[in-house]
């Protein structure tokens, strides 16, 4: 095997780098971007990232060379928000959507989130890992090489673990890189409606603290919302997961104006998100703390909602924007963060660059990865994907489609699209 790999002949390395934080205001239009750029990869790691001419001068015998053809070249992306180990699939809701019942409706029904659960509490680790794997490929073929990886489906205290384990074993065993999220608080369970206080406590004295002794999450989630678990609910969960050592993060404000964002706010928590009915103040008190909102356009897009997040008004106001697939089973059944640029230009009106530094720098410092992944720097890993087009904006603009030419995860090919 070769001790090193070099890059060249890419129309566009598009880089990133800059300042080592978040992308605000007019730096998210930065993606510093090479013409005729090159990059050497030794190991897991980049080495160098420069001219073409810069570069070749460091290949050596035992280097492969890839000729990107004049091709795109830039970070993989950052998907900091999925659900992705589940069993069973939501197709028939669609199909109740599409006949004009909402998403509330449906889980008024007994369906949505709890339908996934019935699913996934009958399926073995071994089951969600093999199902986990064939949406790990999703992924890396769209151009994803780091996902934040929720639980949520499961409820109970085995069944939340399983679904952790199956995300560290996915982890180890598939080039995409994971990084747990423990979302045990993601509904109330059916045998726990009359008693919603007790499921609470089920959350915050026994499963947060296997969860931390076992080191299965880095960070909680709460799904904070009307009929699904209150602030000061959120507020008792989170505050137990800080104790454990576990960063947080919130669904805030995604079917009403529930004060998600205040609480993530005052919780000083590392994201917020959806936020699609976050008003003004909820803005600035996101501002104010530093909090950076995770918007998903793909899950209102499916639900077929008019109510998307107000992108440009965030970005206006300082915020550090990320973009993310929610991919799930039920209100966004998408793992393209392609696509999701796409509504993230049409539907929010960020332009292509803005969009893409809140899908890769910016999801990368959310995650707490900044200095690791998210741009194509000296030292960083080699995270990086070769795209089927000659200038970036491409990647927004024609839809629908597969990109990636070649995806590499920790400097070794992760994805090759197959010869025509």
């Amino acid at each position: 095997m070769p001790e090193s790999l070099a890059i060249v002949n890419c129309s566009q390395l598009v880089t990133l780098a800059g300042a080592r934080r978040p992308r605000t205001g007019g730096d998210l239009r930065q993606l510093t971007i090479l013409e005729d750029g090159a990059l050497f990869v030794r190991g897991e790691c980049l080495e160098a990232v420069g001219r073409r001419r810069e570069i070749e001068s460091l290949i050596t015998s035992d280097c492969e060379v890839v000729d990107a053809e004049k091709r795109v070249v830039m970070p993989g992306f950052v998907d900091a928000h999925t659900h992705p180990v589940f069993a069973g699939i939501r197709a028939n809701e669609f199909e109740q959507r599409a006949s004009g019942a909402t998403y509330r409706e449906i889980a008024a029904r007994g369906g949505g989130i709890r339908t996934t659960v019935r699913a996934t509490r009958n399926a073995s680790q071994n089951d969600l890992v093999k199902i986990g794997k064939r949406y790990a490929d999703w992924f890396l073929r769209t151009g994803t090489t780091t996902i934040e990886a929720k639980s949520g489906y499961g409820l109970t205290l085995e069944d939340e673990l399983k679904i952790l384990r199956a995300i560290k074993q996915l982890d180890d065993e598939t080039p995409l890189r994971y990084v747990p999220t423990f979302l045990g608080a993601h509904d109330i369970p059916t045998e726990y409606q009359s008693r919603r206080q007790t499921y609470v406590n089920l959350v915050i004295n026994e499963m947060l603290p296997r969860v931390a002794q076992e080191k299965l999450a880095e960070y909680c989630d709460v799904f904070c919302e009307e009929g699904v678990f209150t602030s000061d609910e959120s507020w008792e969960i989170l505050s137990a997961a800080r104790c454990h050592g576990l960063g947080l993060r919130v669904h805030a404000d995604q079917l009403s104006l529930s004060g998600g964002a205040k609480l993530a706010a005052e919780l000083n928590c590392a994201t917020a998100d959806h936020l699609e009915h976050t008003d003004a103040t909820g803005i600035v008190a996101l501002k104010a703390a530093k909090v950076q909102p995770v918007l998903l356009p793909g899950s209102v897009y499916a639900l077929g909602s008019p109510d998307y997040p107000a992108a440009r008004e965030m970005i206006d106001a300082g915020l550090a924007v990320v973009l993310a697939t929610d991919f799930n089973p039920g209100s966004s059944p998408v793992p393209s963060m392609t696509m999701i640029l796409s509504l993230a230009c049409t539907q929010m009106k960020m332009t292509p660059a803005e969009a893409i530094s809140a899908s890769t720098i910016n999801a990368a410092y959310s995650l707490g990865r900044g200095d690791e992944i998210g741009s194509l720097e000296k030292g960083k890993r080699a995270d990086f994907v070769i795209h089927d087009a000659s200038d970036y904006r491409e990647l927004p603009y024609f839809f629908g489609i597969e990109h990636p030419w070649r995806v590499y995860a920790s400097g070794k090919l992760a994805y090759q699209k197959p010869d025509r």
